[in-house]
């Protein structure tokens, strides 16, 4: 110590230190800073937590206790080791475990792969025949839509029965069949004639017997005093028969001639109903009164046959239904023009077989009138 004393004491006046290592040690960690060496500060600390005495004994025993400490400090970590290495172990046999049983199945896979190559062929040809074959069947369900009626249109266009009332879907169904006939030009432009005229065929049955049928049902609401709302389209679909259109005309001005000349007839011997207005024959003593009375029927009777042909011709495009509404309305009311001009004809006999100065006046009076009822007659059928 008396040396170490020295040899400070020198460095200390500036002479030059001595060459002992122990010395050199010493002079280390005098000079050293506790407070900045976290390390030395961390090693007191835990020191400090088993060395509490500061004896000889303790100081002696201090290094076999560190050490002692070390070694319970390893057999902790070799215990905590030797579970991690058993986890360890045990993952690696799970592991190894799992391995095998993946190579198995792939073998297995690759073998079974092997003996199904040819059954995974041929699954996928019959999927690109399936494939084929349901685009096969949107083509043929297309060409049937487009081409083709269905069943239940075929029962509403040729009718279940003879009595089948016409609705407006026939109308639909017979406008469908008129499109297919028209859209069978894009089949022969293809060149598929045999099926274009398998189809035009078709068409041209169920269009014949639509019409046939919508022939007779015209005819019979011809003859009906309250026509169906359908009657003029049905004349519009029979424009592409003359033959059965001017047939459906001539049974409506007959039926129509009929009632008219009915009513006049009724009108002059019966009257209106309950007796009002009074029979028009009644007036016949007096010619001019009964000339006119006859006149102001047909005159009162034409614009309600003008009305009803206007309305039976309105939606015809093949003809001019101004010029028909006026052929028409001139049919009927010539039925009226035979008993109107025999008993015009009769008055005037008679009434030239009695005397009186006011013969001539009479005669012209009737002659203007007759000569007005025909200009206004006559605005009536042109308008």
């Amino acid at each position: 110590m008396g040396t170490d004393t020295v040899a400070g004491s020198e460095t200390a006046t500036g002479e030059k230190p001595s060459n002992n290592p122990l010395s050199r040690k010493i002079n280390k960690i005098l000079e050293t800073r506790l407070e900045n060496d976290k390390d030395t500060l961390d090693a007191l600390k835990e020191l400090s937590t088993f060395f509490t005495e500061n004896t000889l004994r303790s100081r002696r025993n201090l290094r076999g206790e560190i050490e002692k400490r070390s070694v319970g400090i390893s057999e902790e970590f070799v215990s905590a080791l030797r579970e991690v290495k058993e986890s360890v172990d045990a993952m690696y046999k799970e592991v190894s475990s799992m391995n095998e049983v993946c190579v198995d199945m792939k073998r297995r896979l690759q073998a079974t792969k092997s003996e199904t190559r040819h059954l995974i062929h041929q699954t996928n040809s019959l999927q690109n025949q399936s494939h084929k074959l349901h685009m096969q069947e949107k083509v043929a369900e297309a060409f049937v839509k487009t081409f083709q009626l269905a069943p239940d249109e075929v029962s509403v266009i040729k009718g279940s029965t003879r009595e089948s009332p016409i609705t407006q879907e026939f109308f639909t169904v017979l406008e469908k069949t008129q499109k297919i006939r028209n859209s069978t030009k894009y089949l022969l432009q293809t060149g598929h004639q045999k099926t274009a005229l398998d189809v035009m065929e078709q068409m041209n049955v169920c269009r014949e017997a639509g019409l046939e049928r919508l022939y007779r049902w015209c005819q019979s609401q011809c003859r009906s005093p309250d026509p169906s709302p359908l009657l003029p389209q049905a004349l519009v679909a029979l424009q592409e028969r003359p033959v059965l259109f001017n047939l459906v005309v001539e049974e409506w001005v007959v039926v129509r001639r009929g009632w008219l000349v009915r009513g006049f007839l009724d009108a002059l011997t019966i009257g209106g109903p309950g007796g009002a207005p009074r029979p028009i024959e009644l007036q016949a003593h007096d010619p001019l009164r009964y000339v006119g009375d006859m006149l102001a029927w047909v005159h009162q009777a034409l614009p309600s046959e003008r009305e009803a042909a206007q309305t039976l011709f309105a939606k015809c495009t093949n003809i001019d239904p101004a010029e028909q509404t006026r052929s028409t309305v001139a049919s009927i009311s010539e039925s009226v023009c035979r008993p109107l001009k025999t008993r015009i004809e009769q008055m005037i006999v008679i009434d030239q077989g009695r005397e009186g100065s006011k013969k001539p006046v009479q005669l012209y009076r009737i002659s203007n009138l007759l000569r007005f009822y025909h200009n206004t007659i006559l605005q009536v059928r042109l308008f």
